[in-house]
């Protein structure tokens, strides 16, 4: 259960941080921040921030527990 817990956090860490940096124009370098076309809008991405932003809110779920 931590670990469904931790989608929503990261997620919105992910979505923060990748909209500042992509609206600069910068894909991050390691972020690799990407632009995602969905059903007509355009979201700023990146899977590894997402991936380790997730860990570490995973880990401070299971620290709490």
């Amino acid at each position: 259960m931590p670990l469904v817990k931790a989608f929503f956090p990261a997620g919105l860490l992910t979505w923060i941080v990748c909209l500042f940096i992509g609206k600069g124009g910068s894909t991050g370098g390691f972020l690799n921040i990407h632009r995602i076309y969905i059903e007509g809008y355009t979201l700023h991405w990146s899977w590894p921030l997402f991936l380790v932003a997730t860990a570490i809110a995973w880990f401070v779920f299971i620290s709490i527990d």
